[in-house]
């Protein structure tokens, strides 16, 4: 369990669904600095949840990122940052992208490189930060059959399987959807069925939290 302690630094970085129109070049601060997100409601409930605690939380989350993209920005936008506890929920741009853009490979990410870039980035990082946290990607279906959902599960477990490989924490975010979906219709969250809504932005938020220790 990762302990958010006074003065931490909470580097959160990711894609579309953790960037939410955060500000550049770091997302930080008042004013809608953090974005629309998980991001800025994961910081609500820091500072609601223990007011006496000053946690300074960073959205680096950028539109359209795969896992590969962050390797090439990782020294900027997380090393530079000097994080305490960071975290990483990429992956839906790297399957993504196999289906609405089946045809340009050069923009596929296989479950090979996937891992490979996951590997990097943790074996890289985890010495640097006092607590990481591996995210899995998430797709909004019920169906585990459908065709993306189960590739997203793929590389889900890859995911995990990183995590337990270096040690770090591990949140599994598809399985934080589960009773959502077995009560409503994906298209109330989310129409794409990958950028949720508020309501699955809370649910997220509420999983970074309890997976941080914010009580």
């Amino acid at each position: 369990m990762i302990e958010l302690r006074d003065q931490d630094r909470l580097v959160c970085i990711g894609d579309s669904i953790t960037d939410c129109g955060r500000a550049r070049p770091v997302g930080e601060g008042l004013g809608g600095a953090l974005g629309n997100g998980y991001v800025s409601l994961l910081d609500a409930m820091i500072t609601a949840e223990n007011p006496s605690r000053s946690v300074r939380v960073m959205n680096v989350g950028t539109s359209g990122n795969t896992s590969r993209d962050l390797v090439d920005r990782w020294q900027t936008d997380v090393i530079d940052l000097r994080p305490d506890v960071l975290t990483v929920m990429i992956g839906t741009n790297d399957v993504w992208r196999q289906f609405d853009s089946p045809s340009r490979a050069e923009h596929h990410v296989s479950p090979e490189a996937y891992r490979y870039n996951l590997e990097h980035l943790t074996q890289s990082t985890q010495h640097a930060v006092r607590s990481m946290l591996l995210a899995t990607p998430f797709f909004l279906e019920p169906l585990t059959d459908d065709r993306m959902r189960s590739r997203m599960d793929e590389y889900g477990a890859i995911v995990k399987e990183v995590a337990v490989q270096y040690g770090v924490d591990f949140l599994d975010s598809q399985a934080l959807f589960a009773d959502y979906l077995s009560a409503r219709h994906s298209s109330e969250m989310a129409w794409d069925r990958v950028h949720p809504s508020v309501t699955g932005h809370y649910i997220l938020a509420r999983g970074f939290a309890t997976a941080l220790g914010v009580r």
